[in-house]
């Protein structure tokens, strides 16, 4: 399979773009554990214009990250146009537009899987990104809008006849949101129907290593792009390729890896970050790292109650799973949202 120069061998995996989840960080972590292909949080075109700080934080990949996607997205044709050359400028391998996110701030403006209502500006902002990219150009998408204008083929071909490289379709439409089930059958159908030369990668649903096999089994699609089996569980990709070799899944990581693993995305987030805001981000992770020990929501407790990387790191390295009960106070925990990114970045040298 190849995207533009990219080339994967059969059954690649991807990570999918997924806002505050896959950062740097985190992606790395992907990689490690055998993610074929990672994607950026979306960047807004209108952010990196007006020169928003979060928006320009999210252009930042590193070496040991390749092959990277940056996603952009953005409802208005000039300020895609407008935005495409410092996307290009960051230097990822390709660059993919989001024409998929059913978010309601962002589609009200057109963006995302808003723009599936309007298949001609859908082509018109496509355009505009090939013709000022230099990388090639990918898009993620959705079925359609509803059950009622699912064009999902058609739009296949109009924008391979563009020249993308890829096309990624998440197999729910935008009204679904993440709810029900995922469609497999439409993706059986776009590699039939729809695209012809370039790769289908599929999405939706691929929440486990069985599931993954089976998408490539049941649609024939040519790469599977993980969102939420990911998260909190970077170590998917290894599991569902070890899988799909053996048809055995290998046992889940033990207490010991899964610390050591939160302890480095922690201090990787600290690092990209700054102290602060690293320890804030990072406690919407431990209930996905944890998910299913003993203790599990006691440590949780703990850890969000520190206000320091040295004090998680010494909570979370003491911490055992095995203890006795221990009863927690009545006290709520404290909020989860994190302040604003603030760059400090000291993670390997930047691409």
């Amino acid at each position: 399979m190849r995207i533009g120069p990219l080339e994967f061998s059969d059954r690649p995996l991807f990570l999918a773009p997924m806002e505050d989840v896959s950062d740097p960080p985190f992606r790395i972590l992907c990689k490690r554990y055998g993610a074929d292909m990672l994607y950026t949080e979306f960047v807004s075109s209108a952010g990196l214009l007006r020169d928003v700080d979060d928006a320009h934080q999210k252009l930042d990949i590193y070496e040991a990250e390749r092959p990277i996607g940056i996603q952009v997205w953005g409802g208005a044709l000039d300020e895609v146009r407008r935005a495409t050359p410092l996307v290009d400028a960051a230097g990822p391998d390709v660059i993919d537009i989001n024409f998929g996110c059913p978010v309601r701030k962002i589609v009200r403006k057109d963006g995302g899987a808003g723009i599936l209502r309007d298949l001609d500006k859908m082509e018109a902002i496509t355009a505009a990104v090939l013709e000022h990219s230099n990388r090639p150009v990918t898009v993620k998408t959705r079925l359609g809008w509803d059950d009622d204008s699912i064009r999902i083929v058609e739009v296949a071909r109009r924008l391979e006849r563009l020249g993308i490289a890829a096309l990624a379709v998440h197999a729910r439409t935008r009204e679904q949101q993440y709810t029900g089930d995922a469609r497999w059958p439409w993706l059986r159908r776009i590699k039939t129907d729809g695209v012809t030369n370039i790769p289908l990668i599929g999405n939706g649903d691929a929440l486990d290593p069985e599931r993954i096999d089976a998408m490539f089994n049941e649609t024939g699609v040519d790469a599977v792009m993980i969102g939420r089996g990911a998260i909190g569980n970077p170590w998917i990709f290894q599991q569902a390729k070890t899988y799909m070799e053996t048809g055995e899944v290998p046992p889940p990581p033990g207490w010991e890896e899964r610390v050591q693993v939160v302890a480095e995305h922690l201090s990787m987030k600290c690092e990209w970050l700054g102290e602060r805001t690293g320890v804030l981000e990072m406690r919407k992770n431990y209930s996905g790292y944890f998910k299913g020990f003993r203790n599990a929501s006691k440590l949780r407790h703990r850890l969000m109650q520190q206000d320091t990387k040295d004090e998680v790191l010494e909570v979370l390295l003491n911490f055992r799973p095995d203890a006795p009960d221990i009863q927690l106070p009545s006290a709520s925990l404290p909020s989860e949202t994190a302040a604003p990114k603030t760059k400090k970045a000291e993670l390997p040298a930047p691409a």
